[in-house]
């Protein structure tokens, strides 16, 4: 049995609810809309509007009122539309929930969640379709999730509701209408480990996200090849695994980083430092990066497609670290 990213999540939201009565569910369009990607659809009739709540256009003031929520001891998730309008609560994010617990010397925890679209892949144009997720893995204080797959997509929101602090979620705008397997009923999802997603010998491609499936397009192209990709999803940006990629590097001796964000001060760099940092003996080769042009997203079709990480830019990277 198969089914759709989008349905995972609404899945993964009914159960919240059902499971916790403090939980809720807040952001633009969330209720009688159905949710700007329909991942709340049909919840407002279900739990009715003290739960699933409409907000103004105002991401600083409704993620601010999560916040408070949170501290009160609710346990909110909040959505934000896209990554890029996240911005505009940044100051929210970074200076009060990502820091209160510090600021307060452990008497306050902020346990909210905010769920936000990522990435391009829609024609939706620079002010939609940016991958932001390195903004929030440079924040202590935070928890930064990327769910890939749709077992993740299902399975991250109940343990990242149970984590004292706050949780972002990143939901990849070109993923909503893929199907896969979800997972099963009592499985739980580890959010503290990168998954290896296909196991190999040859080269590690480490990938997050939407570039999840770009890496396991090229690593079957490299199958055809002789070459034998080992997949890691990192799952978890974060803390990151580095244990897991170091592991990973020292049998296979390569590495390869794809990444949707830019590449200057993204999560790919901060792979490629803790791996030199690290296992700069177990490398056979120099370590090499497929990011997203450095550019903003185009709106043309093809200029996205350019743009992005692609499978054939990945597979002629590691062409290049196992010659």
């Amino acid at each position: 049995m198969t089914t759709t990213y989008r349905q995972a999540l609404t899945d993964a939201l009914r159960e919240a609810l059902d499971r916790d009565e403090r939980v809720f569910l807040m952001g633009e369009d969330v209720g009688a809309y159905g949710g700007c990607f329909g991942v709340s659809r049909g919840l407002l009739d279900d739990y009715g509007p003290h739960r699933i709540r409409d907000t103004p256009l105002s991401e600083s003031a409704f993620v601010g009122a999560g916040i408070g929520a949170a501290i009160a001891g609710r346990r909110p998730i909040v959505e934000i539309m896209t990554g890029n309008f996240s911005l505009l609560a940044l100051d929210q994010i970074l200076n009060n929930a990502a820091t209160l617990r510090h600021m307060s010397g452990g008497q306050l925890g902020v346990p909210l969640v905010i769920r936000m679209a990522t990435g391009a892949g829609r024609q939706l144009a620079a002010q939609h379709s940016h991958s932001l997720e390195s903004f929030y893995a440079h924040l202590p204080g935070l928890r930064v999730l990327s769910a890939a797959t749709v077992a993740d997509a299902r399975g991250m929101l109940w343990p990242a509701l149970q984590d004292p602090d706050p949780v972002v979620i990143f939901e990849p705008i070109a993923l909503y209408n893929t199907s896969g397997e979800p997972p099963g009923p009592d499985t739980v999802t580890e959010i503290d480990t990168a998954a290896v997603a296909r196991p190999g010998s040859d080269v590690t491609v480490v990938a997050y996200g939407g570039t999840l499936h770009t890496a396991l397009a090229a690593a079957d192209q490299l199958a055809e090849a002789g070459i034998d990709a080992e997949v890691i999803d990192l799952r978890t940006l974060r803390p990151l695994d580095t244990a897991a990629i170091l592991e990973s590097v020292s049998r296979t001796h390569r590495l390869v980083i794809v990444d949707e964000g830019w590449g200057r001060a993204g999560i790919a760099a901060e792979v490629a430092a803790a791996t030199a940092e690290h296992a700069y003996y177990d490398l056979d080769a120099p370590i090499r990066r497929v990011c997203t042009a450095d550019v903003p997203i185009p709106y043309a079709r093809q200029l996205e497609e350019a743009a992005l990480p692609s499978a054939g830019a990945v597979v002629e990277a590691v062409r290049e670290v196992v010659s």
